[in-house]
């Protein structure tokens, strides 16, 4: 006698646990998928779906950085080709040519340096990074060790950081006295004008960076094992003394940009118009031959800003919020 519907259902059905109360829930194994000959649950399937994913997403991410990369480079070359006739110039008139890098902590002048010189002959060039005085140099005048390192005829040297350490953080962390600040801003323009006048080509570019983009670029560096070296004690606490670094570069601009030797500033928030910017304003400081005239010699208005005009945008901000902010 065939088995009703119900009876079909029992023995079909899993044994249920002895024993009184409601039956436990039953394990039901994962579903299993062959790949490869390896069998996998479709769990591990979609685990390992979801890591091949991020990877290829990773890799999207570094292509476009790199492709962005080479791109930025490419904008740079028909510069660093100017910047070669430049110096070829430099060379054969012996001129003598210095380019000031300043600016905060992680605004750019590192970068621009590196770009700067890239396919420059390394025979007519230096870049001057100098360190913490010796005792014997602090015993010396206070531009004796810049003055070792200046130009020769047909050689341009370029200062990351220079004298203008005592303008802006020597005072603020106290590695000065008020005297030796005092001395240093009345006399740094004779210096200066004294050292145009023999001859020598200065340009002086400060590197301007808000406060919410240099703690980007901080955070950066401190989770970077590559970038961890650029932190320093010094750098860590740029954040918690901004206004006073504020306040030191306005009486810098304000005293030390003069007609003989003028600030110009760069605004370096995007590092790539903030190095192209940078180079323009190098080359324009140089009357040399055989120019690309098929260039645009002109420099952004909103990268480059003269000294002049970066002090009266900063008075404005005094008057509007009560103090200097830049």
């Amino acid at each position: 006698m065939p088995a009703s519907r119900s009876s079909q259902r029992e023995v079909t059905s899993l044994p249920r646990p002895r024993g009184p109360g409601p039956a436990a829930p039953v394990a039901v194994p994962p579903e299993t998928v062959s790949v490869d000959g390896e069998a996998l649950s479709t769990d591990e399937l979609v685990r390992r779906y979801l890591s091949v994913r991020d990877e290829l997403d990773a890799l999207r991410r570094q292509s476009k950085i790199a492709l962005k990369a080479q791109d930025n480079e490419a904008e740079l070359r028909p510069w660093q080709v100017e910047l070669l006739k430049m110096q070829r110039h430099l060379e054969s008139s012996r001129r003598r040519m210095i380019v000031v890098f300043e600016g905060r902590d992680a605004a750019g002048k590192g970068g621009t340096i590196r770009r700067v010189t890239r396919f420059m002959n390394e025979k007519h060039y230096r870049v001057v990074a100098l360190g913490k005085p010796t005792d014997e140099q602090q015993t010396q005048w206070y531009f004796q060790r810049y003055v070792a390192q200046f130009p020769t005829g047909g050689e341009v040297v370029l200062f990351d950081r220079s004298w203008y350490n005592r303008a802006m953080v020597e005072p603020v962390f106290g590695f000065c006295t008020d005297e030796e600040y005092a001395h240093f801003i009345q006399g740094v323009t004779g210096f200066e004008k004294d050292l145009v006048r023999q001859g020598t080509l200065l340009v002086k570019l400060y590197f301007s960076v808000t406060k919410t983009e240099q703690a980007r670029r901080f955070a950066r560096r401190h989770d970077d094992p590559l970038r961890q070296w650029k932190l320093s004690e010094v750098d860590m606490q740029a954040q918690e003394r901004w206004d006073d670094f504020t306040e030191r570069k306005y009486q810098m601009l304000r005293r030390t940009s003069t007609l003989t030797a003028p600030w110009t500033i760069v605004r370096s928030g995007d590092k790539q118009r903030a190095r192209l910017n940078a180079m323009k304003v190098i080359l324009n400081a140089v009357d040399y031959p055989d120019r690309d005239t098929s260039l645009d010699w002109v420099p952004d208005h909103r990268v480059v800003v003269s000294g002049p005009e970066e002090i009266a945008l900063m008075e404005s901000e005094r008057i509007r919020k009560g103090r200097v902010t830049g």
